[in-house]
């Protein structure tokens, strides 16, 4: 297998096309390198300013090196080979968005430390049980979430019970898989919502 480029490569390419210094760059999109990036190395401390950092779609199997990474507010790691959350904690106070749809993923234990949390997109990963998603509960702020394409989305709507599971095990979700979720009580009734 060839030797996939580095995050500095990435980063230097990424200056020269759009013209912007990245130590002083709030959005930094470093995705779909060719060669794919396979690490997340050291260089990426230098993204000082960094608030939107995407990964997407090269061939990254873990999540590191975001020491330094103080601003982060969104992190996209779509379609990669991740297979577990983990090096969050890095970013834990300033994390609102995880973007980590199409991985390998099979539980989320390793994100309950991003207290900011609002959006986690992680849909066709493969988390097949309700362990995959339960530290998820621990998060305040989570209020958007994307599951679909994982078997236990899959099997849950086959059932006719994935809006409401998901209602009763998150009850602050607004949004669940790019769908309002409306719930009686804001409607000013008291039973609880149906699926639709």
């Amino acid at each position: 297998m060839s030797k996939g480029t580095t995050i500095k490569d990435a980063i230097k390419a990424w200056e020269e096309k759009t013209g912007q210094n990245s130590a002083e760059a709030t959005v930094v999109k470093l995705y779909s390198q060719q060669p794919f990036i396979q690490k997340m190395d050291a260089s990426l401390a230098a993204l000082v300013k960094v608030e939107q950092l995407a990964l997407s779609t090269n061939l990254i199997e873990k999540i590191s090196n975001l020491n330094g990474l103080s601003y982060l507010k969104i992190l996209s790691l779509g379609r990669n080979s991740i297979k577990k959350i983990e090096g969050l904690d890095a970013v834990s106070d300033t994390l609102e968005e995880l973007w980590i749809s199409y991985n390998q993923i099979e539980r989320l234990n390793g994100i309950e430390c991003c207290k900011k949390l609002k959006v986690l997109y992680a849909s066709n990963n493969k988390i097949k049980a309700w362990e995959g998603v339960t530290s998820c509960q621990s998060l305040p702020a989570l209020e958007e979430v994307l599951l679909v394409g994982n078997p236990l989305e899959e099997k849950c709507t086959a059932e006719g019970t994935w809006i409401s599971d998901m209602m009763k095990k998150f009850p602050q979700l607004k949004k669940l898989d790019g769908k309002p979720i409306i719930r009686d009580d804001e409607l000013g009734g008291g039973e609880e919502s149906k699926d639709e």
